[in-house]
């Protein structure tokens, strides 16, 4: 069989496509179109149809003066609908008047946030795509000078910053179970918006991460101390948010091992710690995993031994609990790896080739895609026709706009 070459101009990544080119066989190139193909199929989350196996990740873009979205952000996600993303995860939305310190982060209470919240889901719908609201309370991240609500006190479970210093103070029970409702109430409200599914921000060292990492929670009561207890919180705010929207709706959890500015942290050390905690948040009603990690591609626990060993944490998430899992973390940033097709003497990539082996292994079942879809709405329908030489990458300039 001949090796296959690429045209001598071909772009930036010329030399790069040649050495990969130059290596694939006509039957690799067909098995690498029909991998592809796959992420195109279907995938139910209980009640919900996804038509792909896309998601958008939530990135926080403060451009909701007032905690209201405006026709500009009803816009954004809708482009994103319409370009084929199958589940848009919105950025986090403050459950609370306490939740967070700005004022341009949106809000799931209050009339008129509720009634742009609606015009949002109907304007994604109309486009054919599926959609959830992140509800984020920030805990200690809130800061003690924050600009929305400033009279009101920063808790979190011990008053510790994701750093270990002290900020805001520890909250009361009574405080917690205020929380719990809170978000159970956010829930309620994103039911009656129309939204399909809601996910629970419990990654990233906000407020229920800050209560499973020992690393924030110092607690000795209920609360704190074991692994057990230190997930008590989150699972009792899971099945609130589960007992609100009924048994149909999908939640899911978004976690993450990794800490503002702490790259290394863990709350799970072992395979079998991440099977007590997610096992814990499972019974209590979550129905999805969203296993938020930089790379995707890296193993979560590469001490394990055997085959598990390369999984990555939505693989491990899937293995300990049976449940369906989200993967994400620099989708389309990584060149290390790509895949190359040749048609007409041209070279096109994809840089998929580690996204496509997990997903051949079922680590995950849908992947989320963040800061492309920032500079490029329509990367999902561009890779779904083959269009990978009309990507626009990621440019962090487009963090400061709605493209």
């Amino acid at each position: 069989m001949p090796k296959l070459t690429c045209d001598e101009g071909e772009g930036r990544n010329a030399k790069r496509l040649r050495e990969v080119a130059a290596s694939m066989t006509l039957e690799s190139i067909e098995t690498g179109r029909a991998a592809l193909a796959d992420l195109f199929t279907p995938v139910d989350l209980g009640s919900l149809h996804v038509p792909n196996r896309f998601a958008m990740a939530p990135m926080t873009r403060e451009f909701s003066p007032e905690g209201t979205v405006t026709d500009e952000v009803v816009s954004y996600y809708a482009r994103r609908a319409a370009a084929g993303v199958g589940l848009l995860i919105t950025e986090g939305v403050y459950v609370s008047e306490d939740s967070g310190p700005s004022t341009r982060v949106p809000r799931l209470f209050g009339g008129s946030q509720l009634e742009a919240w609606k015009r949002l889901v109907e304007a994604v719908h109309a486009e054919g795509g599926l959609i959830a609201p992140q509800l984020w309370h920030l805990g200690a991240e809130r800061g003690d000078h924050p600009q929305y609500n400033l009279e009101l006190p920063t808790l979190s479970p011990s008053g510790l910053s994701s750093s270990g210093k002290a900020r805001g103070r520890a909250a009361t029970v009574a405080e917690l179970e205020r929380i719990r409702d809170d978000f159970a109430r956010a829930a309620v409200a994103a039911r009656a918006a129309g939204f399909d599914a809601v996910e629970l921000h419990g990654a990233h060292g906000y407020l229920l991460d800050q209560f499973l990492w020992e690393g924030t929670n110092r607690r000795d009561d209920r609360y704190g101390a074991s692994l057990e207890a230190r997930t008590r919180f989150p699972a009792e705010v899971a099945a609130a948010v589960r007992a609100a929207v009924g048994p149909e709706m999908p939640v899911i959890f978004r976690f993450s091992q990794w800490k503002s500015g702490d790259y290394a942290a863990r709350i799970a050390k072992t395979p079998a710690e991440l099977e007590i905690l997610l096992g814990s948040l499972a019974e209590a009603g979550v129905s999805v995993f969203h296993a938020s990690t930089r790379r995707h591609w890296e193993p979560a626990f590469p001490e394990a031994e055997g085959p598990d060993a390369q999984l990555g944490l939505a693989g491990w998430a899937k293995k300990v609990t049976g449940l369906p899992s989200i993967a994400v973390g620099s989708v389309g940033l990584n060149q290390a790896f790509q895949v190359a097709f040749q048609e007409g003497g041209r070279a096109e990539t994809t840089g998929f080739e580690p996204l496509l082996e997990q997903f051949a292994r079922g680590e995950f079942d849908l992947m989320a895609v963040g800061r492309v879809l920032l500079s490029d709405p329509a990367w999902v329908a561009k890779v779904r026709d083959g269009r990978f030489d009309e990507i626009l990458p990621f440019n962090a300039e487009d963090r400061e706009t709605l493209s």
